[in-house]
């Protein structure tokens, strides 16, 4: 797959968090992850359109650049440029787990056997996302900082997550030079160290020292 494409597509998923239902966007990223191209540009300008997601010019841009090459409708890509698209983040995040949570946590355990020292991966982080106008429980937030082969990493922790009892993981994988969405500043701001991989962490830092 042509990197820039890629590229684009894994950051405008990145900025769908929080906006897209858990249920959809995971399902999004573990086609990009599988280089299913085909029917991601059949399937997401739908899905945003159905959900009334608007995005804004630059979000806009990544959608064309990801999805035309790959066949999406000119019509529904188009329709999907919005004037307001900046839309209230609703979610609060916590670094501690809910009480639900068993003192040894397996997820954490096995994503840190997965990722301590893994090539191409910076620091991992862990929040857990609380809705404000919601009684749902507390929903788990992976954060990564990863060099290269992103999409495939998220796919990759998604289907560990999935393994362990997780239906929709929330898997953010962050590029190292990359202006953070709102929503990811939130989590990283209320969130827990869990491991590091080989990419020098001085360098590829989640959260500011």
């Amino acid at each position: 797959m042509d990197p820039d494409i890629e590229h684009a597509c894994h950051e405008l998923l990145l900025r769908l968090a929080g906006r897209m239902p858990d249920q959809m966007l995971w399902r999004f990223r573990d086609w990009l992850g599988e280089g299913a191209m085909g029917t991601l540009s059949r399937t997401l300008p739908k899905s945003l359109l159905k959900h009334r997601i608007d995005l804004d010019q630059s979000e806009y841009r990544l959608l064309v650049a990801g999805l035309i090459p790959h066949g999406a409708d000119w019509h529904q890509v188009s329709s999907t440029l919005g004037v307001d698209a900046s839309a209230e983040n609703r979610y609060t995040f916590t670094t501690g787990a809910p009480d639900w949570v068993n003192t040894v946590d397996s997820v954490s355990v096995v994503v840190h056997a997965t990722l301590r020292g893994r090539p191409d991966v910076g620091e991992v982080r862990e929040s857990w996302r609380h809705d404000r106008g919601s009684e749902d429980e507390a929903k788990r937030i992976l954060l990564v900082t990863a060099v290269s082969g992103l999409p495939r990493l998220t796919g990759e922790l998604q289907r560990v997550l999935r393994v362990l009892g997780d239906e929709a993981p929330s898997v953010e994988v962050l590029p190292a030079q990359f202006d953070v969405p709102a929503y990811h500043r939130a989590a990283l701001a209320n969130s827990r160290f869990v491991c590091v991989g080989s990419v020098d962490a001085g360098h590829h830092t989640l959260v500011p020292a």
